[in-house]
């Protein structure tokens, strides 16, 4: 155990310059404890030399802002004038040590069949869903649930995005969870939020997901 006059040498030896970072450190460890301070330490030196790295599949309905989910989380910037997507786009997007690859795949009906190749061994499988266009609700629920029931697919997590409240009327989450029946999902993990990428709504809410479901490569 590291007793007092161990911390009063290690003071002595601190250049000048630094001296005061010293302090901070010593007297954060103190408060904290040595173990969590040594597992907040690994933690943060470890972030510096391993990279984490996912690959994830964007999906849903034409029109429901998946490519510009795609810019919102890559800029941070929106455009009314979002072209739709045509068969698939790809995109790498670096948060932090997290470097997230990105699948925009088209969501007209010729482009669904593509789904699943596109979402075999991702990381995760991120549904947009217009939380304001109640005429396809049926239908975006039931492309769900007939990709969820590939045999490729099993157990790879869900992220379910109800993109547009900025529009009057959208669902609550609590209506886009029943609606697209997502409670009956049980052989993965099921996460929903409700976003504007318009507003940036939640975006870092999404983020803080995606890195979290990241896996390490040093």
């Amino acid at each position: 155990m590291l007793q007092g006059p161990v911390y009063s040498l290690t003071l002595n030896l601190v250049p000048c310059p630094y001296q005061n970072c010293a302090v901070v450190i010593l007297r954060f460890s103190r408060w904290c404890g040595w173990s969590r301070f040594i597992d907040w330490s690994l933690y943060y030196f470890g972030s510096l030399f391993f990279k984490q790295e996912m690959e994830l599949s964007l999906i849903g309905l034409q029109n429901a802002g998946k490519t510009s989910l795609v810019n919102v989380v890559a800029t941070g910037g929106y455009s009314e004038d979002m072209i739709p997507t045509v068969g698939f786009n790809m995109r790498k997007v670096t948060k932090g040590n997290v470097t997230i690859k990105l699948w925009d795949l088209g969501g007209q009906p010729r482009f669904r069949s593509m789904w699943e190749r596109y979402c075999r061994a991702v990381s995760a499988i991120v549904y947009v869903v217009d939380a304001a266009d109640f005429d396809n609700l049926s239908i975006s629920k039931s492309e769900l649930h007939d990709l969820l029931s590939k045999p490729s697919l099993n157990g790879i997590p869900l992220l379910v995005l109800g993109n547009k409240i900025d529009k009057p009327g959208a669902l609550s989450k609590e209506s886009l969870v029943d609606q697209m029946d997502l409670k009956s999902i049980t052989d993965r993990e099921v996460c929903c939020f409700m976003i504007s990428c318009k507003n940036s709504t939640n975006i870092d809410s999404v983020i803080d997901w995606l890195v979290k479901h990241s896996k390490s490569k040093n």
